[in-house]
């Protein structure tokens, strides 16, 4: 890929990362400071950055908790960082999850919570519930994690196993809670953010049980036993949550439109496939390969939301590289095509890199590697494709989370 259209690519992904970010996102949604104590909790890949811009925007007393993924922390001055694992809960993200409980305690209708959740909590906040262990919690994660079924369904199912999922953390807490939310979520629903610890939702026993149907998901003996009888969550109209406030902040639609706005300037027709697009990202993006070659230029193509992938072997990818390497299968040998997919909170899956970059070349630049690019598709090897022709995006943590991000420029103005 040339200079030019990397710079492009890049500056479109920063546009997208600007538009969900906590200082800018969280100063028109603050509530009012109570007349007792504030006190807050949060959980996500980018809870710590969104801790420390409240501290910033705050003009009254404060103290609290959130839990962030390892290397993901922030400096604050008043609320407590503690990390643990993601995607699969630990022993970590047991002790960080009761002491969010712990600032929950002894609070009055007086006090105000002010709860900062994005995506990643679901797999930071570890709380089997009663009668299951960490270990349970672990190996429903990966078996949902291999599944490839889509978000929505993971968490109707999870929330059934936890203690504080659904609803369940603030469940018993007298104050008002004010939940400030980044969406990593295909429609943006706050109850499926990090499986609504503050957000009840409506689904319980049956439609988890129907998910687990759908998608074919093997659970663990020891899970499928509790799942058929698994107590519901608190139903959204229950009495704790009438008093609380619900605000997404940032979400995809909104880093889509910024960086659209972008492109716009620079004189580019843009088009956007949607902001909640799912599936199996093989499938997708041999699909969006089909339309990139069809398409008229100069043009750019903008999607997000949060495809899957069923794990079919132990390669070293994730969702983004896994798309984008069907991509460039799709557009083998093609001319003037030039693509970036990458997440938004700088870890595509469990590696190092954001996404990568491909063009009509790039599986001739993995050959001459001495990597078959279609052989590390099917092995789930996406990551290792493109480290070899030196493809990958590296962007490092970003602060914020709006899932995936897809750009496929076409011809030049």
């Amino acid at each position: 890929m040339d200079t030019r259209a990397r710079s492009l690519l890049t500056s479109l992904f920063e546009a997208a990362i600007k538009a969900a970010d906590p200082l800018e996102a969280l100063a028109t949604h603050l509530p009012a400071p109570p007349k007792g104590r504030t006190v807050v909790i949060g959980a996500g890949k980018g809870a710590a950055q969104m801790a420390a811009a409240l501290e910033q925007l705050w003009d009254a007393p404060l103290t609290g908790t959130v839990v962030t993924r390892y290397g993901f922390g922030a400096e604050t001055q008043h609320i407590k960082v503690l990390e643990a694992s993601h995607p699969v809960p630990d022993a970590a993200g047991l002790t960080a999850t009761e002491a969010l409980l712990t600032e929950l305690t002894h609070l009055t209708t007086d006090d105000l919570v002010i709860a900062l959740v994005c995506g990643g909590g679901s797999s930071l906040l570890a709380a089997p519930a009663d009668g299951l262990t960490l270990e349970d919690e672990q190996a429903l994660n990966q078996t949902l994690l291999a599944s490839g079924a889509p978000i929505g369904a993971m968490n109707a199912i999870r929330k059934m196993f936890s203690r504080v999922k659904g609803g369940r953390l603030i469940a018993n807490t007298a104050a008002p809670v004010v939940s400030l939310i980044v969406s990593d979520v295909p429609g943006d629903d706050p109850a499926q953010v990090a499986s609504g610890p503050t957000v009840p939702c409506a689904s319980g026993r049956k439609e988890a049980l129907a998910a687990v149907a759908r998608y074919n998901i093997a659970l663990p003996p020891r899970l499928a036993d509790y799942l058929a009888t698994a107590p519901a969550p608190p139903a959204p109209t229950a009495p704790a949550f009438l008093k609380n406030e619900v605000h997404v902040i940032a979400s995809a639609a909104r880093s889509l439109a910024a960086a659209a706005d972008i492109a716009k300037a620079k004189g580019w027709l843009v088009d956007i496939l949607g902001d909640d697009l799912e599936g199996e990202a093989s499938t997708l993006g041999a699909e969006h390969a089909h339309l990139a070659v069809a398409a008229q230029g100069p043009r750019l193509i903008l999607s997000g939301g949060e495809t899957t992938v069923t794990l079919k072997n132990k390669g070293r990818g994730g969702r983004n590289t896994e798309y984008l390497l069907a991509f460039a299968l799709g557009i083998e040998g093609t001319e003037g095509i030039n693509a970036l997919a990458a997440d938004t909170d700088g870890i595509d899956g469990s590696e190092d890199n954001a996404g990568a970059f491909a063009t009509g070349q790039t599986t001739e630049a993995i050959r001459a590697a001495e990597v078959e690019p279609s052989e590390a598709l099917a092995q789930n090897n996406a990551y290792t494709a493109f480290a070899a022709a030196d493809a990958l995006f590296l962007t490092g943590p970003t602060g914020t989370n709006v899932n995936d991000f897809r750009a496929i420029l076409i011809g030049w103005p």
